[in-house]
Parts: C-alpha cells; sequence; structure tokens
C-alpha cells in the first residue's frame, strides 16, 4: 500500500505548551485510523498539522502526488445564508448527484433521503437549523465530497445510536476505492471499535500507535504499561477494570480471536467482577426501601406529538438501566417526568418517601453562578465528604478520581474547558449521595480516560440508575438492562440490547412490524426469554440447541487445556534439543509438531466462539 502522507519529527508549540515533540506518523491507503487522548492533549491541532491548516515550527509535512484531504473540524463553519444543497452538493449537477448511489445514501443516511426532509429540505437555509442538523449537514458534505484523506474530529457529536450505526457502516463499507484513507478523532468507543484498524494515542506530545480498535488498544496499552513496570496504582486498576469487562464480555469484541495477549490475561485472571450486583442492590433496597419511583399510564404530549402515551414503569432500587432513542423522541423528557420535573398531561406518577434524585441535565448553566469559584470550593458547597458505596471519600479525593488533580482543583468555575465544566456537574450530584441517579448524554465534551474514570465511580454507586447516552459502549459497561424510547409515545424493553434497537428501527423505517412490537415495557424482574429471539427477528435458540451448545464448549475447553499441555512439553523438548546441540532434523520435527498444535488450537478457539455466541 502506497503512503498517502507522512508527518516527520514534527515540532509544535502553542504558547507554553509543547503539542508535538519530535513526532513521526505516516498514512498509507486503506488506513482508517482513530486518535484517542485527554482532552487539550493535542488531537485536534494534529490533524490540523495534517491537514496543512497550522505551520509546523519544525518537522515536515509531505503529500503523496495530488492526494487530497478534508477536514471537518469540531468547529460551526457553515455559511447560516447558504442553503443544504449548496452546501453539501456543492455545484454538481442534479443530474450528478442523483444518479449516484454513494451521495444518494449521504443524504438517505444523515439528511432522510434526496430531499433531505431531516434537515427541511435541499432548499432549506442553513441559518435557523439546529446544532445537530448543522452537524449532519458539515458531516454530509465531507462524505459527499469523499477526499482521498477524511480526517472526522468527533463525527459523532450530536448524532444518536442510529445515526452513529450508519456512519460506522458508511465509513467501513461504503468508502472503498482505491486511494483512500480514514483519519477520526472520538470518544464512542463502540465507533471507535468498529471503524478504525489502528488507534493513535496522542499524549504528552508524543503520538502512541497501536494496532486495532479501542478494544486491542486497551489490551495493548496494559501490555506495555505492564511490561515497562509503570506503578501509577489509580492508572493501572482502572485499566484492569476495563480489561475484565472487554475479556468478560461478547467474545466479538476483540475482533480478532488470534488477539492474544497472554501477560494482559495474567494480569485480569485475579480480577474481581466490576460490581457485586447482588450486594449493590441489597446495599440500595436498604437506603431506598421498595417503593422508588412507578409511572402510572403517564402521558406526555408537546404540540401535536405525544412523547409518553400510557406508559407504565415501575423502578426497582439498584436498576441500572439505559435509554436509546433517536433525537427527539422523548428520553430526556422522560427522565425529567422521572425526576419530577415535568409534569404528566395525565396519569400518575408515584416516589418513595426516602428517594433522593441526582439529575444531570445536557445544560451546564447551573455553574454560572459559581463562575469565580475554585473547583474545590464549588465542590464543598454541596458537601465535604460522601459516601460512595461502602467507602468514605472527601470532596478532594473524589474530584481526583474524576480527573481534577491537586492543581487543577485551585482553577477558577469560569477558565474550566466543557469537558471539566461538565466533570464538575457530575461531581456535585454525586457529593450531593442521590439515591437516584438521572444522566443525560454523560459522554457530552469527556475524553475516553475520564469516562473509564467515571464508569469506576459508577462501578461502586448502589441506588438506581438511569443513563440516556449514544455512546453503545457506555450503555453496555454500566447499565445492565437497556429500554428504547421509540418515539411514537412508547418505552420498549431490549433483551437483544442496542443491536435489537437498531433492528427495530430499520423494520419501522421500511413499513414492517413485527410480532410483539406493542407489547409494553414490563416491570423489573426476570424478562421473558421468548422476547429474545422475536424482538430482534432472529429465532433464539431452542433449549436442545443451547444444551449442544454448552456441550461443545465444555468438550473444547477440556481440549484445550491438554493442548496447553502439550504445547509445554514441545517448548520444553525444542529448548533441550537445541541446548544439546542435538542433529537439525530433529529440530525440525519438533517445530514441525508446535506448528500443527497451534493451528489445532486456534480452530478449537474459533469452534468454542461460535458455541458461545449461542449461549451467550
Amino acid at each position: 500500500m502506497s503512503n498517502l502522507l507522512t508527518l516527520e519529527r514534527a515540532h509544535l508549540a502553542l504558547g507554553t505548551t509543547r503539542v508535538l515533540d519530535g513526532v513521526t506518523v505516516g498514512i498509507n491507503e486503506g488506513a482508517r485510523i482513530g486518535v484517542v487522548g485527554r482532552n487539550g492533549g493535542g488531537k485536534s491541532t494534529l490533524l490540523r498539522v495534517i491537514a496543512g491548516e497550522l505551520d509546523l515550527d519544525d518537522g515536515r509535512l509531505t503529500r503523496s502526488g495530488a492526494t487530497t484531504v478534508r477536514l471537518l473540524s469540531q468547529a460551526d463553519t457553515l455559511d447560516p445564508a447558504a442553503t443544504v444543497g449548496e452546501v453539501v452538493l456543492g455545484d454538481l449537477a442534479e443530474h450528478e448527484w442523483a444518479g449516484d448511489a454513494r451521495v444518494r445514501g449521504v443524504l438517505e443516511g444523515l439528511l432522510g433521503g434526496q430531499a433531505a426532509e431531516g434537515v427541511g429540505g435541499l432548499d432549506a437555509t442553513v441559518g435557523p437549523l439546529s446544532g445537530g442538523e448543522r452537524r449532519r449537514v458539515a458531516l454530509a458534505a465531507a462524505l459527499v465530497e469523499d477526499a482521498d484523506v477524511l480526517m472526522l474530529d468527533e463525527p459523532t457529536n450530536h448524532m444518536d445510536v442510529e445515526g452513529v450505526a450508519w456512519l460506522a457502516e458508511h465509513l467501513v463499507s461504503r468508502r472503498t476505492r482505491r486511494g483512500q484513507a480514514l483519519v477520526t478523532i472520538t470518544h464512542d468507543r463502540w465507533f471507535l471499535d468498529a471503524v478504525a484498524e489502528r488507534t493513535w494515542e496522542v499524549v504528552d506530545g508524543r503520538v502512541e500507535q497501536y494496532e486495532g480498535g479501542y478494544a486491542a488498544y486497551v489490551l495493548a496499552k496494559a501490555e506495555r504499561e505492564r511490561i515497562a513496570a509503570v506503578t501509577a496504582e489509580r492508572r493501572n486498576n482502572l485499566l484492569r477494570k476495563e480489561l475484565a469487562w472487554l475479556r468478560r464480555g461478547p467474545p466479538a469484541r476483540t475482533s480478532k480471536p488470534k488477539f492474544r495477549i497472554d501477560a494482559a490475561n495474567a494480569l485480569i485472571a485475579d480480577e474481581p467482577p466490576l460490581r457485586d450486583e447482588v450486594d449493590l442492590v441489597r446495599f440500595a433496597s436498604t437506603r431506598l426501601g421498595k417503593d422508588v419511583i412507578d409511572l402510572h399510564d403517564a402521558s406526555v404530549a408537546l404540540g401535536d406529538r405525544r412523547l409518553l402515551d400510557r406508559v407504565t414503569w415501575h423502578l426497582a432500587p439498584g436498576e441500572r438501566i439505559g435509554v436509546v432513542g433517536v433525537n427527539g423522541a422523548g428520553k430526556s423528557t422522560l427522565l425529567r417526568v422521572i425526576a419530577g420535573e415535568r409534569e404528566l398531561d395525565s396519569g400518575k406518577r408515584k416516589q418513595g418517601i426516602t428517594v433522593r434524585i441526582g439529575h444531570l441535565s445536557q445544560e451546564v448553566s447551573e455553574l454560572d453562578r459559581l463562575a469565580q469559584r475554585r473547583v474545590i470550593d464549588a465542590v464543598e458547597e454541596v458537601r465535604k465528604v460522601t459516601h460512595l458505596g461502602r467507602k468514605e471519600v472527601t470532596a478532594s479525593q473524589l474530584a481526583k478520581r474524576l480527573g481534577f488533580s491537586g492543581g487543577r482543583q485551585q482553577t477558577r468555575v469560569a477558565d474550566l474547558s466543557g469537558g471539566e465544566r461538565r466533570r464538575l456537574q457530575i461531581l456535585r450530584i454525586l457529593m450531593d449521595e442521590p439515591n437516584v441517579l438521572l444522566l443525560d448524554e454523560p459522554t457530552n465534551d469527556l475524553d475516553i480516560e475520564t469516562l473509564t474514570q467515571l464508569e469506576d465511580v459508577l462501578d461502586g454507586w448502589p441506588g438506581t440508575l438511569l443513563v440516556v447516552s449514544h455512546d453503545r459502549y457506555l450503555l453496555e459497561r454500566i447499565s445492565d438492562r437497556q429500554v428504547a424510547v421509540m418515539g411514537d409515545g412508547r418505552v420498549r424493553d431490549l433483551p437483544g440490547g442496542v443491536p435489537e434497537y437498531l433492528r427495530l428501527r430499520e423494520r419501522s423505517s421500511t413499513g414492517e412490524r413485527a410480532k410483539g412490537e406493542q407489547a409494553a415495557l414490563p416491570s423489573s424482574g426476570p424478562r421473558d426469554q421468548e422476547a429474545k429471539g422475536e424482538a430482534g427477528g432472529l429465532p433464539s435458540p431452542s433449549p436442545a440447541e443451547e444444551r449442544e451448545a454448552r456441550k461443545t464448549m465444555a468438550r473444547v475447553e477440556k481440549q484445550l487445556t491438554r493442548l496447553s499441555e502439550r504445547e509445554a512439553r514441545l517448548h520444553a523438548d525444542l529448548a533441550a534439543a537445541a541446548a544439546g546441540g542435538e542433529d537439525h532434523q530433529r529440530l525440525q520435527g519438533l517445530d514441525a509438531d508446535l506448528r500443527a498444535l497451534v493451528a489445532e488450537r486456534e480452530e478449537l478457539e474459533l469452534e468454542w466462539l461460535e458455541a458461545g455466541e449461542i449461549v451467550e
């Protein structure tokens, strides 16, 4: 594969901060690269340098031949007086773009079809559009242009789960022309895993490179730090918990069955479960009692739209629920209704007498009155000491866990970045010791490292948790159950998780309706196993098939154990033969035996994974 762009020994300082310090990276044709790193670490600056928008202090940027580059930044640079058609299609004649399946696919996926109904039509003026609509228009324009090197800075911002899934599929399957490459900054770990084949981490002026997406990046990063004997205990603990989640989740999360790091496996061998769910529910029950929040035939309308239509829902102590739905479906309204901040048009809301609600909204205006206060003062205003699970922590300790170091705790609130303000907002809510926590898009403006820290804090938080998010990874990571706000007034349980929701949305968009789609949301408790198959449109495995799959897994595990013992003996025989100076033919025979054994082990691992998908 030929090289499209090369950045060599790049140095760049902004003010007193050295953003790039001798960085050398290359982009080959066919590359799909995800860029991660802390907020303010230099990710966007790196892309601007590669795009030629920022000059280097030292070093060289070279571009192969007539390679074209397009950077979609986070800044909104659209002309408010332009029409959607002018921005997205430029000078393309109607017969040109209408006859191009790729362009039609972009219009359908991002703007609601060739007529762009989702943003008011191709003749709609950009100025009155919402932030999310303007972002979709800008993204559509970048995809239609189809540059050789496409660079996207946080493309999933303001997009719902469905939009993120479409974008990932488009970038992987539709951008297939020779000589193309993709570089994307993202904090969406599901999107990173779905799109990236290589990950760059921007840290301390360097760019560390890893093979694979987020799962592979976490494993490889932990292995590098283990080998380098990194002793930052808190950071390693977070990585170990993340590893435990990745390796104990669905097998497909690592994407490559051959991807094995023995040292990383040893690192998490004794790692306890992320959450002791039984203990947390028991502790939550003592804090909340039996009654949390109940909705009975709850209905809410916005103009002619019915956001909630006779919804009945019982929230139990210790439940951890993720909420998905398209933008405007009513997810935030549902949280406000549960919080008691939005009155019902009809129906009834009942709240337990011991309930204490913490509601993280998408706005951060509540911090405006604290603009001149220090971070630690803003936190201690709520409470100086709190309890996280069974542990007592001070405001300063919790602030440090969420990324505010000792020095940063002295910063004025007015000087904080958007991500830091979001973290401070979460901190203040947690310090208030709620026992029902409602989080509306908590990942907005947060980098991946901060997200893992937040997840670690929430692992030990006992209470009822509802989180609205388009971040599929976060939903799977911190919730034990997912529901969907369908946009037609219903709230539906998702035994099959987000993939089931996407299948439902796809069927809905083509006018199909599956059996059981009108089922009401069940109250907490064991979920109907039959719904698991019907809701996703795929048949559930029969009990006989599950039993057979479990037998296969048990048989394969025994065979793998025996193979491991044989492999250890062969390695020992090889070492002894080499040390004893035995003839070359003997060494070749042992080596051939070892290769055959490795091939057999890989076939057994694939067989185990296939059986595991049936009983998953």
